[in-house]
């Protein structure tokens, strides 16, 4: 095994190793057990729940929770946009960087608050040290948001018969404090220690190897790239986001970043099935999620590595691979991996250019974002996943003659509506997004820098990137521009909000109704079988929503390369 796998291999090893422990803590923190950082959080949380007036003993419905949940996030957005179009005035801003348009800082503030971060702006010129303080916050918000939302499930499933999901705000703030916070201060020491800026002055001035006098961007770097990834928001603190030398300054901090975005995904799986006591479970699900990340992972590994054979047919040098949009302290393999975990983790940071890779291995991005449950984002992950544990469950009760039950509750009419709104959701934004501006020449092909197959790729992705509140692109796109900002916009909130709406009133209806123990007639979840029928489900469904779309983009861009 060369170096750049055996790198490849410990990039997941070591994630793995360390998010099991990091699960069982968690599920100690949603369930209000002793930690070792009760001294020092207990007081901190306690001055924050008096100043809001919130009682965290006090539970809630699921309606209840949502509501909650809607609301503060409706206040930030107004926030944000009186931030992001008023920055010059503001302080921190040495640069002197304007305000935002208004559809700009719609776009941006909905992106950031739904978790996505799709930039249609560049950092250094488009925010001041205080809008990107502000969008640091949200990381961290929109991060605690889909955690709580997830707990509300844990404590749904884990009591035999209850309305009571535990206090929104209870979860949030724990999510922060217990848990992003802590982990986000040892990355941000890894990334001081290895180049990365925390300053609030201007640019600074260098010379180059050309001997010229050169202006670069610095900013609070070191704080804003530990949330990006561990909040798997994505957001880039620089326009290039994480093939920038100073957001990613070596294969070190290109290490850390990988493990840091994909840790608490893992975790969370783990944490469910400490939570709930059912370890098989959370281990079946784990198992899914990995078969489909390092299939996907493993193909754009061989493609990248393989090269472009038309620079090889004009005797261009391929040994290194594909590495057009790549940085060489990376390399192919380390940037291909990177591409599929960012994609199915929904992080959406990239460390090379998306836009240049192979077209089968966009092909394998747009997927990872179109399954959108191969572990999936900081909470929501899971959600996504749990409606298509619904669906398989209802399948094969159906298939044995049987009322389908999930851990002892049974799935019946209404659960059914609502994973079905939920699974087909998420291929109508797409789909319809792309066609509308495929439809309208001054919307799509005008702001294309590409032609033909790979122009309605660069479409498709758009739009698939923020439905699955991913936010890397082909950036081949010229999206700043109204129609983009708006549309993408509403696709972001309503791709975020009714995901987690979904499986949370699935949660909070089973977990009103009368607990049925286990007998010799219960559909086992927790087997290798029923894990093989989720994810035959999961791709079943991916394939007769995304195929005739992907054979239009990609699949048609390779065979044409293929023919020629």
């Amino acid at each position: 095994m060369n170096t750049e796998l055996l790198g490849l291999v410990l990039m997941f090893v070591v994630t793995l190793l360390l998010a099991i422990p990091l699960g069982k803590y968690i599920a100690k923190v949603y369930g209000h057990e002793k930690t070792f950082l009760d001294f020092i959080l207990d007081p901190v949380e306690k001055f924050f729940f008096r100043l809001s007036g919130v009682d965290p003993l006090n539970g809630w419905n699921w309606k209840k929770n949502m509501r909650a949940l809607i609301a503060i996030n409706f206040v930030w957005f107004l926030l944000g946009m009186a931030i992001l179009m008023n920055q010059q005035w503001l302080p921190l801003n040495p640069d002197n960087n304007p305000g935002m348009s208004a559809d700009l800082a719609f776009n941006t503030t909905i992106s950031f608050i739904v978790n996505c971060n799709l930039q249609h702006y560049s950092g250094e010129s488009g925010l001041s040290y205080f809008g990107q303080l502000y969008l640091m916050f949200l990381q961290f918000v929109s991060a605690a948001t889909g955690m709580a939302a997830l707990a509300h499930v844990f404590v749904a499933f884990k009591e035999k018969t209850t309305e009571n999901l535990g206090n929104f705000f209870d979860f949030f703030i724990r999510s922060v404090t217990r848990i992003l916070m802590p982990l986000c201060l040892m990355v941000s020491l890894i990334m001081l220690l290895n180049g990365s800026p925390m300053t609030f002055n201007g640019k600074d001035q260098i010379t180059n190897v050309e001997g010229k006098s050169i202006e670069v961007s610095t900013g609070p770097v070191a704080a804003f790239v530990p949330i990006k990834h561990l909040g798997t928001n994505g957001g880039g603190f620089f326009g290039a986001n994480s093939a920038h030398p100073l957001e990613n300054p070596n294969y070190m901090t290109n290490f850390t970043e990988m493990v840091s975005q994909m840790l608490i995904p893992f975790a969370l799986v783990f944490a469910f099935g400490f939570f709930i006591k059912r370890r098989k479970l959370s281990w079946t699900i784990f198992a899914v999620m990995s078969i489909g990340f390092l299939s996907l992972m493993a193909m754009n590994v061989a493609f990248e590595n393989a090269g472009n054979p038309a620079l090889k047919e004009m005797g261009a040098n391929i040994s290194l691979g594909n590495m057009e949009g790549k940085e060489i302290r990376f390399g192919s393999s380390a940037s291909a991996y990177w591409s599929i975990a960012t994609t199915v983790i929904s992080t959406g940071s990239v460390n090379s250019m998306h836009d240049s890779y192979m077209p089968l291995s966009g092909m394998n991005m747009l997927l990872a974002m179109m399954i959108n449950s191969f572990y999936g984002g900081v909470g929501v992950g899971i959600l996504n996943y749990f409606v298509f544990i619904i669906l398989a469950v209802f399948i094969s009760g159906l298939m044995v003659g049987r009322t389908p039950e999930f851990l002892g509750k049974k799935i019946e009419a209404k659960e059914m509506k609502i994973a079905m709104v939920i699974a087909l959701l998420h291929p109508l934004l797409i789909l319809a997004g792309t066609a509308l501006t495929a439809y309208q020449p001054a919307f799509g092909t005008a702001t294309l820098n590409n032609p033909s197959f790979h122009g309605f790729s660069e479409m498709l992705y758009e739009f698939t990137s923020a439905s699955a509140n991913n936010g890397s692109g082909f950036e081949g796109l010229g999206d700043n521009t109204p129609w983009w900002n708006i549309s993408t916009g509403i696709v972001l909130a309503l791709s975020r909000f009714l995901p987690i709406i979904g499986p949370v009133a699935i949660a909070g209806l089973l977990a009103q109704k009368k607990y049925i123990p286990e007998g010799a007639g219960t559909l086992k979840t927790d087997t290798p079988t029923f894990g093989l029928l989720t994810l035959g489900v999961i791709l079943l469904i991916a394939a007769l929503a995304f195929f005739p779309a992907l054979t239009l983009g990609p699949i048609a861009e390779y065979l044409t390369a293929v023919a020629k």
